[in-house]
């Protein structure tokens, strides 16, 4: 896996919630990571990344406060929201690609 490679390790994947869906959750160190991954096979209307709107945004934010509430280990961890932005071939890792 693409993260992995990159000194990423996974804690879950495609959490849920009643606030929202976070796709990946994974650790760097001893920071927690809440990852969006978006594909697009055009970029006509913006691409990957232009598709994770403000209202996305505040959904993911609503759902990682979730999380933390339940898995307390993690609740004095650093956090940051990425995206991983999928065009066709291009492979795009966005870090703190927005902040609560």
């Amino acid at each position: 896996m693409f993260l992995r490679c990159h000194g990423l390790t996974l804690v879950e994947k495609n959490f849920q919630c009643r606030s929202g869906e976070i796709d990946l959750i994974m650790t760097e160190q001893r920071s927690l990571i809440f990852i969006e991954v978006r594909y697009r096979s055009s970029v006509r209307f913006g691409g990957a990344a232009a598709s994770v709107s403000h209202t996305k945004q505040q959904r993911l934010i609503k759902a990682a406060k979730v999380y933390l509430q339940s898995n307390t280990e993690f609740s004095l961890w650093p956090a940051r929201f990425d995206v991983i932005a999928i065009d066709r071939r291009n492979i795009s890792w966005l870090k703190n690609a927005f902040e609560c």
